[in-house]
């Protein structure tokens, strides 16, 4: 993280006026201190991004503030970064909003998995640099053109290998997880995942939701999660998931929480945290969290973008939580829901700071989760007797248990894989022959 990091920050876009909100959450997430901001509106400058004479502007600002950073929240080109530089007093860097946000990911990765993750990611991201490296010394016979570092003909074999062993290891890891979620649905648990931007108060909801500590030692606990620590207003947290036994019912439920969506991610950045996200993509319900207490245009803009991450793979049902309400009065929670009823129908509305609603979002959860099967197994009483009844009563919920001399009869609901296994256990019951 910088230490002491100052930066100025930027952004162009096309029409309109640019929010430069986001953007100074995540240099502040990466350690910088914000001492400046510009904006402009106009179509895209090829050579600068920003029309000549608004860089010539940002210089300036840079030399006033002192900052030793420049932030643009735009994708910058190699010529572009470049150019730009040129411009600014030696010694200060340009850095664009993926370079950020990979900075960022870097900071906070510490499982094997999220390094690796990083690292693809930024090999996807030098890709193209390399290869217009390439493309620039071949045709200009000038290897250090433009200040893009000298050509190296191998460094783009180079990255397209290591982004191969990568995806290979990831893959591994993936497989082990998946297989780690089939253990889980058949020991009787539902799957839930939060998903949702950064900010939307996912960790604070997991809080209020979680019934006991980390169930998963070998996962990131996420720092705001701490027993003796509030949560944070801060973004990435960490890249880890967290996952917790939550109080919903009757269900067993293990709710899993992981990092926040971001508006404006390339495909390919996205791509590569696909192993993080798997825990939402294979879920057995999603939860989008979306902080209700931010004007409906940036509601609607946020579950677009969900819908667009979330429905690309997802199988799983969404509902959509409408969180932080205790910051909106009631009629204007009523007027968001009904301006956002097409992307969230029937959404359920709460409070993860105050627990406003939260049992109605536990009741939720219950009915839009997988259908249980319910069964009704008389059973011998032998010596296993005891043991069998005792799975069942872990991996479903019990209704009835009703016991004679020789025999107990149970009544109860749970997943079809368990009412399966439970029907096998109370087959293999000997009953006792009598003398």
């Amino acid at each position: 993280m910088p230490e002491d990091g100052t930066a100025v920050v930027a952004k162009r876009v096309d029409s309109g006026s640019a929010d430069l909100g986001e953007i100074t959450e995540l240099a502040r997430a990466a350690g910088y201190s914000v001492v400046g901001e510009l904006t402009q509106s106009r179509e895209e400058d090829p050579a600068y991004e920003f029309g000549e004479g608004k860089v010539d502007e940002l210089a300036a600002l840079v030399r006033r503030s002192d900052a030793d950073t420049l932030v643009i929240d735009n994708r910058l080109g190699p010529y572009q970064t470049y150019n730009i530089g040129q411009k600014l007093p030696e010694g200060v860097e340009v850095v664009d909003r993926f370079t950020l946000i990979l900075d960022i990911f870097g900071q906070r990765a510490q499982t094997r998995k999220a390094q690796l993750q990083v690292e693809l990611a930024e090999l996807r991201y030098e890709l193209p640099r390399a290869e217009a490296k390439a493309s620039l010394a071949k045709r200009d016979e000038r290897p250090g053109f433009m200040g893009l570092g000298e050509y190296d003909e191998s460094r783009e074999r180079d990255i397209k290998a290591q982004i191969a062993n990568i995806k290979q290891e990831l893959d591994a890891i993936a497989d082990k997880e998946e297989t780690r979620r089939e253990q889980r649905r058949e020991s009787g648990f539902d799957l839930v995942a939060l998903a949702g931007y950064t900010n939307a108060g996912k960790s604070t909801l997991l809080r209020r939701l979680a019934a006991e500590l980390d169930v998963d030692e070998n996962e990131d606990l996420h720092p705001d999660l701490e027993a003796t620590a509030e949560s944070e207003d801060r973004l990435f947290t960490t890249l880890g998931t967290t996952t917790r036994r939550a109080e919903t019912g009757k269900r067993n439920v293990l709710l899993t929480d992981t990092v926040g969506f971001v508006s404006n991610l390339p495909h390919w950045l996205v791509e590569s945290f696909k192993s993080t996200l798997d825990s939402v993509y294979r879920a057995d319900l999603v939860l989008l969290v979306v902080d209700a207490s931010e004007s409906v245009e940036e509601m609607r803009e946020k579950l677009v973008t969900s819908h667009d991450t979330l429905y690309e793979r997802n199988e799983a049902p969404i509902v959509t939580v409408l969180n932080k309400i205790d910051r909106i009065d009631d009629d204007e929670l009523e007027e968001k829901k009904a301006a956002l009823t097409a992307l969230a129908p029937n959404p359920v509305a709460v409070s993860g700071k105050t627990g406003e609603n939260v049992e109605k979002l536990q009741a939720r959860v219950e009915s839009e989760l997988p259908a249980w099967e319910r069964e009704r197994l008389m059973m011998p009483l032998v010596d296993d007797t005891m043991s069998v009844v005792s799975w069942i009563h872990d991996h479903g919920h019990v209704e009835t248990e009703e016991y004679d001399d020789d025999h107990v009869l149970v009544e109860f609901e749970a997943r079809p894989a368990i009412v399966e296994q439970a029907r096998a256990k109370a087959a293999d019951l000997t009953p006792v022959e009598s003398a």
